[in-house]
């Protein structure tokens, strides 16, 4: 065993123990030692301490002290610390030292060898290569996060057509296990596995046979989505498959299920990481678990800064809202989860003519999640969200006062209806929030930094004093799902106290569909009628 460094961190009241645990059993922690007395701790807590100071979570023992809490540490280097001198600090600190550094790579297309010409050849899925370029900055990032994935436990954030994802060898027990400490994520909510061609997924569906040329009597794919990987593949589409008994699969992975979700991603980067990687990549979106889901780099940033190593920035995404989750081992096949591919695609396929939707807007917190997304409250800023659906007109002035009440500062997110400012002010000013900088590789840029322009009212009324900051996101389905999380985070970022948001005519579409979906799992408050 290494020899560790102790750090000595003055204690308070004021730090929540068990916080400090969890944060800290994110990393290599050989030894704890604490001062009792100091923290008023029931049993429950007591034992979920010991829980967490299992081996498993790195931490070998919890030892009572007699003055201050104690630190000793194995596997960070002292460079990986915000304060690179210190060796005492406050404990409230502890949330904010004990992180490791979180580096975001820019990639360029063009290095990696991956081309819209060759994404859309037919016979390309299984056949394609990475021409590399070598010499290239970007394309050794790319293989930087690669070797990571194979070798490490830590995750890797990477772009994905509909968001940026989470991945770790999903083959690995230990590499799945640091996606949910990264997000915080319950362990009984199934991930979704990621593969870039039809060989590795087959590689799964049989494990324990040896790599032989697949005909169709012997493939183990269900021909019931033959069609769907023919028309939709690589794209925004996870399918249902069966697991095998002695699975490859680490079992964080299906979280007790017999089943598995499975897709192959059309963004390049994703697809170069993947084929560069060579492992199937579990990888559920790269927030931190209920928050909205991240469509640029800088989300993932904003949420799991010092909880992962690398995030490859390959600019916003470009459907913005999760695939679509079907399950065709079911009669009739079933939509679990609403996304970029609609019910009428599906239904344009052999085989799928009458598939049904299997979800639910609400959480199904009394059941287990069949896929991703159904168990758990998901895609929640801080600020708490009142959704109108669209049947409903908007709030009037008596209305609002009721909404607000002590609050003081009300995001908005209009859609096809409402008017500006809700008839309640004039415009003070208008602010772009949250866009970054940074050069889109997909064209998507021009069009999140119209939807992240934001303005202000300050509204001044006998009976209501409020500022309200406004995002209009327009009329089209396809336009308020590439911005729908971004303008929830950036409403987040003015820290308003509650979001009123208009939703949309779920019957347009399966984006549309998605979209609400998504609004309905976030929001706390729905206004029906």
């Amino acid at each position: 065993m290494r020899k560790v460094k102790p750090i000595f961190v003055a204690t308070s009241i004021d730090l929540d123990f068990l916080t400090a645990i969890e944060r800290l059993a994110l990393h290599d922690i050989q030894a704890l030692e604490f001062t009792p007395d100091l923290f008023q701790v029931n049993e429950s807590e007591k034992k979920r301490a010991a829980d967490l100071a299992s081996p498993q979570h790195g931490v070998l023992g919890l030892i009572p002290a007699t003055r201050e809490l104690r630190l000793s540490w194995s596997g960070l280097k002292r460079s990986d610390l915000h304060d690179s001198h210190a060796e005492s600090f406050h404990a409230k600190t502890l949330p904010r030292l004990y992180t490791m550094k979180t580096e975001i790579l820019k990639v360029d297309l063009a290095s990696i060898g991956i081309s819209e010409t060759l994404l859309s050849q037919p016979s390309w899925i299984d056949t394609w290569t990475l021409d590399e370029d070598n010499t290239s900055r970007d394309a050794a990032s790319i293989r930087q996060a690669a070797q990571g994935l194979r070798e490490s436990d830590i995750p890797v954030a990477f772009p994905t057509e509909t968001v940026y994802g989470l991945g770790a060898d999903a083959t690995r027990s230990p590499a799945v296990q640091g996606i949910y400490k990264a997000k915080q994520r319950p362990s009984d909510n199934p991930l979704i596995v990621h593969v870039w061609s039809l060989r590795q997924l087959r590689n799964l569906l049989r494990p324990t046979e040896p790599e032989h040329n697949e005909t169709s009597a012997d493939d183990p794919i269900p021909e019931i989505y033959t069609q769907l990987i023919a028309r939709f593949w690589p794209g925004p589409l996870t399918l249902i498959v069966p697991n095998p008994t002695d699975s490859r699969l680490a079992p964080e992975v299906t979280a007790g299920l017999s089943t598995f979700g499975v897709r192959m991603p059309r963004n390049p980067h994703a697809l170069a990481l993947l084929k560069l990687a060579d492992v199937p990549l579990a990888a559920p979106s790269a927030n931190a678990s209920t928050k909205p889901s991240p469509t640029e780099a800088e989300h993932v940033e904003n949420d799991l800064n010092g909880r992962i190593s690398m995030i490859i920035d390959g600019g916003p995404c470009d459907v913005g809202v999760e695939s679509t989750v079907v399950d065709g081992l079911t009669s009739p096949p079933l939509i679990l989860r609403p996304g970029g591919i609609s019910i009428e695609q599906l239904r344009s396929c052999p085989g799928w003519e009458d598939v049904a939707v299997g979800y639910r807007d609400n959480s199904e917190l009394n059941s287990a999640p069949r896929a991703p997304g159904m168990k758990y409250k998901h895609y929640s800023p801080k600020a708490s969200v009142i959704l109108f659906e669209h049947t409903r007109k908007m709030p009037s002035e008596e209305e609002m006062v009721q909404i607000v009440q002590k609050r003081k500062t009300i995001g908005v997110i209009r859609t096809a209806h409402w008017t500006p400012s809700l008839g309640l002010g004039k415009t003070e000013h208008a602010m772009v929030n949250g866009a970054s900088q940074a050069q889109t590789c997909n064209g998507n840029r021009e069009v999140v930094d119209e939807i992240q322009k934001i303005k202000r009212f300050e509204i001044a009324k006998t009976t209501l004093s409020i500022s309200l900051f406004e995002i209009e996101l327009g009329t089209q389905a396809g336009i308020i799902a590439k911005g729908l999380f971004a303008a929830l985070r950036s409403l987040d970022k003015l820290n308003v106290d509650v979001i009123l948001v208009e939703g949309v005519d779920d019957s347009l579409g399966d984006v549309s569909a998605a979209v609400m979906n998504r609004l309905r799992k976030a929001a706390e408050v729905k206004v029906q009628t």
